[in-house]
């Protein structure tokens, strides 16, 4: 057993010793990007585990060991964790967790605190905890981020972004059940087989690897007809995480809606977009705006080159670029609303109104106030700048209950019925 370190703080580190002997568990997203990402970690020396479980147990120790004023997200993730600690699968004392940290005004920034108050409260503090951030807010010996780490798990976003993406636009219409899943499967294991040979990763060897992803889903047989398109957007675990929404997206399947979640890249472009105004307004470091300015662009080049893959198969619809995504939104909302998802959320709003998939389910958890200004908050300004927008807001929150959500949605799911028999209506000329 590693013996255990302090700070000067009394913050329990991780050591080098504990990097060869330690699993680290990591609380599940999204799916895809997050398996991608793991397999990252995992080729760098680390013992990573992503959990994926989700039992009832999980909200109950959340509620046990976490205020119950701490959003929900918050109550998930550390419910995730002590559940798997208290499951008997693990060796408590070689066992680390692992969150992100970002450092900005959401709650989300101080899960780490609430995360290592639980494990004392639960007597496991012996159990380290790393923080997963690019601003320097922690440091442990044991556990480094490095650009060739950072350049993986950047492209593994867009790979992820391009599997979800390719994905739901098939698996609504596929002939043969499964088959979608188990090209994200087989692309899963390809991509991880190169980064491991540090390949995929240059913009030139993306470009191949997306183009031959696209090719493989379009050979996928589908039977096209007429659906209820649906769009899932708000605060970003809810919206991507099973677990936070309860289902969400295998619920849409099951109404026999097609389903388009916004992909991660925007959220991304959206965050270093953040900083370049930051520095403009505030000032700052001229080095540190030439480098974050550098990282701009190439994510810029980066989604590019995925939008030029995508649309080299008409079946399929691509991402919003960023450039454009940012324009919806002027004269609606503010840039400097960037609290948490901020203008980003409202712009995928009216984004997936403009593609078509303008019956939408915004996702926040209960008491979440920039969700609820940028979400909700904006519902009737997505509305009065295009009336296709057909929204339901959904919280979620441990007394909120599935059955409750399901029927709202369910509501939403019925106008969007009938505006789609109308519109069919209307281009058969049965309708003036």
């Amino acid at each position: 057993m590693a013996k255990l370190k302090y700070n000067r703080r009394g913050r329990l580190l991780f050591t080098r010793e504990m990097k060869r002997e330690y699993t680290i568990l990591a609380p599940m997203m999204a799916p895809i990007h997050f398996r991608l990402m793991i397999n990252v970690l995992r080729n760098c020396g680390y013992h990573f585990e992503l959990l994926d479980t989700s039992s009832p147990n999980i909200v109950q120790e959340g509620l046990k060991y976490v205020h119950n004023d701490a959003c929900y997200p918050a109550l998930l993730v550390i419910g995730q964790f002590i559940d798997a600690l208290h499951s008997g699968k693990y060796d408590l004392n070689k066992t680390a967790l692992v969150i992100t940290q970002t450092g900005g005004g959401c709650r989300a920034s101080n899960y780490i605190h609430l995360l290592r108050k639980a494990l004392k409260r639960a007597g496991l503090q012996q159990v380290p905890v790393l923080s997963l951030n690019l601003s320097f807010l922690e440091h442990n010996p044991g556990f480094h981020i490095t650009l060739p780490m950072i350049r993986k798990c950047v492209a593994a976003l867009v790979y992820g972004d391009a599997l979800m993406l390719l994905r739901n636009q098939t698996e609504a219409y596929e002939v043969h059940k499964g088959e979608s899943d188990r090209l994200v499967k087989k692309w899963t294991g390809i991509l991880t087989g190169q980064f491991n040979q540090g390949k995929g990763l240059s913009l030139k060897q993306q470009d191949r690897n997306l183009r031959r992803i696209v090719r493989d889903f379009a050979a996928v047989e589908i039977e096209r007809r007429q659906k209820v398109k649906v769009g899932v957007v708000g605060e970003i675990y809810i919206k991507y995480a099973p677990l936070g929404n309860n289902h969400l997206e295998d619920f849409l399947r099951t109404q026999d809606c097609e389903v388009n979640v916004p992909g991660l890249m925007n959220f991304a472009l959206f965050k270093v977009d953040n900083r370049l105004d930051d520095i403009r307004l505030y000032g700052g470091n001229p080095l540190k705006y030439f480098f974050v300015n550098l990282l701009m662009r190439y994510l810029l080049r980066m989604q590019e080159t995925l939008i030029a893959a995508i649309r080299t198969e008409p079946r399929f619809h691509p991402p919003t670029a960023y450039p454009h995504l940012k324009g919806l939104v002027k004269n609606v909302i503010g840039y400097g609303d960037k609290m948490g998802e901020g203008w980003l959320l409202t712009a995928e709003m009216l984004e997936l109104t403009e593609a078509g998939y303008e019956n939408i389910v915004c996702v926040q958890p209960f008491g979440c106030l920039p969700n609820h200004i940028s979400g909700k908050g904006m519902i009737h300004r997505v509305k009065a700048a295009d009336r296709r927008s057909n929204i339901v807001p959904i919280d979620y929150d441990p007394s909120a209950t599935k059955v409750n959500q399901e029927n709202r949605i369910k509501l939403m799911l019925a106008v969007a019925r009938e505006n789609l028999e109308r519109s069919q209506a209307q281009k058969q000329g049965k309708v003036s």
